[in-house]
């Protein structure tokens, strides 16, 4: 499934995947809102904001070399392989969406270059069968969502500039 959406006409970054805020940590300045696919959410991913991607880097080709064990988000995954696509959003500075996968899917599928401009709601990719989405951003942005709140990709604002 892949529906076509429309981003909002208000401000702000958007989901990039559908599913549950399962965190929004901050460390070393840096905000980490995780997204939770389920096995019923679109597993298409959407650019957060315009911009130009500045890099794509992938981590672990397989389930033994895993990146940012560290990171709280990863703790329960056994090595995931997962793609960071880095973005100067323009307005909103430097921010980064990873596409992480599960035990069950280790393909993820990028659509988009580095060196691309990009608009908000544009396809980004997909990660089959799914798993996790992080959106990484400025920790000064104000949150538009709440952990247990439920996002829909390229259409439910995350955060916007009223603190930044």
């Amino acid at each position: 499934r892949d529906p076509d959406r429309n981003p909002p006409e208000e401000p702000g970054l958007v989901a990039p995947a559908d599913g549950l805020i399962t965190s929004t940590a901050v460390c070393d300045g840096i905000r980490y809102v995780v997204i939770a696919l389920s096995f019923w959410d679109i597993h298409v991913q959407r650019c957060p904001s315009d911009g130009k991607v500045l890099s794509i880097v992938q981590h672990g080709e397989t389930f033994m070399d895993g990146e940012g064990r560290d990171f709280a988000f990863l703790k329960d995954k056994p090595c995931p392989v997962q793609s960071r696509i880095e973005f100067d959003a323009k307005a909103y500075g430097a921010i980064a969406v990873r596409l992480i996968t599960s035990l069950a899917a280790r393909r993820i599928e990028t659509w988009v270059n580095a060196n691309s401009e990009v608009e908000r709601g544009q396809r980004l990719g997909r990660i089959l069968l799914g798993s996790t989405v992080v959106l990484e951003m400025n920790e000064k942005l104000a949150l538009n969502i709440n952990v247990g709140d439920r996002v829909v990709a390229g259409q439910t604002i995350v955060a916007n500039h009223a603190h930044y």
